[in-house]
């Protein structure tokens, strides 16, 4: 059983910060515009409200705008927030799995290919989701990892990203193309990181998505309910004044 920590820390380590700040009770991550994830803030211990305003202070150092990112320990800090007018921004569920349930099937003669670095294609389709070079960098900042390129229909249809910390794959960045929807290929793409993080020595699959997206979560429940994919809860929910 994965602990949250470690789910935690897998999340760190798969789509890294540009810079960490230890600064008292805080970790403070510099996100170098890579996204909100990489730019928030967590509590390394139980903080006071005067903590808080160290964060603030130190995030705005190096140009970025307070943000914090709760997790599952963090109620008390949660309402201090509450009570300083910060408001919740992009809630998110976290599931992880056995790789070995999304194995359970080969892949379909090319449909779906792990590459790194990536290729043209793949940058203008992450591109056309609003994942530019900022979210490439943060990629190119984790040590094990690749990009899966899907194809369908005879051409490119979507591409994500898989990394590798301590026996856990994590996927990020999944992105299809508008017209190549509704078919299917997100799940080739899940089964494909499954099958590259088994062969790089991960046993487990996560992957986060923000609570509004319906359609990705519709496909994460599926995957649950066909190869027993668990929820760990709604988790880390970022907070931002």
């Amino acid at each position: 059983m994965t602990t949250p920590a470690a789910f935690y820390d897998a999340i760190d380590s798969t789509w890294p910060a540009a810079a960490l700040h230890r600064i008292g009770p805080w970790m403070l991550r510099d996100g170098a515009g890579g996204g909100k994830r990489v730019s928030a803030a967590t509590a390394t211990r139980p903080v006071t409200d005067a903590d808080i305003g160290m964060a603030e202070d130190g995030m705005r150092g190096f140009g970025q705008r307070p943000l914090f990112m709760i997790r599952d320990t963090d109620k008390a800090l949660d309402r201090l927030l509450d009570a300083r007018g910060y408001t919740i921004v992009d809630p998110v569920n976290g599931y992880i799995t056995d790789s070995a349930t999304l194995t359970d099937k080969p892949i379909p003669r090319v449909t779906a290919f792990a590459i790194w670095e990536p290729l043209a294609i793949m940058a203008e389709i992450w591109a056309k989701g609003g994942i530019g070079p900022e979210r490439l960098d943060v990629m190119a900042r984790a040590k094990t990892k690749t990009g899966i390129l899907a194809r369908w229909n005879e051409k490119p249809a979507g591409t994500g990203f898989v990394a590798v910390h301590n026996g856990i794959a994590m996927v990020h960045a999944v992105e299809v193309l508008e017209h190549q929807r509704r078919q299917g290929v997100a799940g080739w793409i899940m089964r494909a990181a499954a099958f590259w993080a088994q062969n790089h020595g991960a046993d487990r699959m996560a992957v986060l998505c923000v609570e509004a997206n319906q359609p990705a979560n519709a496909l994460y429940q599926r995957c649950r309910e066909h190869s027993e994919l668990s929820g760990v809860g709604n988790m880390p929910i970022v907070r931002f004044s």
